[in-house]
């Protein structure tokens, strides 16, 4: 049995609009100075916040435009965020 869940297309392109938007407008003057921050994007506006964390900057984006749904991406990395840890061998 499967179930399907329906999808707001707006949604469903949020990441893609925002990467796109990312890559065309803010990556070649973000990059240089602000690596491992994070920027939230709001793709349709253009605007966007910078922020130390993501929670600072989405924070920051939800004050400023409170109806509005971000994009998140930590600048200079693939991924906004890692999993990690340590691990030990008992022999």
């Amino acid at each position: 049995m499967s179930t399907q869940i329906d999808v707001d297309p707006k949604l469903e392109s949020l990441a893609e609009r925002g990467e796109k938007f990312y890559r065309d407008n803010l990556k070649d003057s973000l990059e240089p100075d602000q690596i491992g921050r994070f920027v939230a994007i709001e793709p349709d506006s253009g605007r966007y916040f910078l922020g130390r964390t993501g929670t600072e900057a989405l924070v920051d984006a939800k004050t400023q435009m409170p109806s509005s749904l971000f994009f998140l991406i930590r600048i200079g990395y693939n991924a906004a965020d890692s999993i990690s840890g340590y691990g030990s061998r008992i022999r």
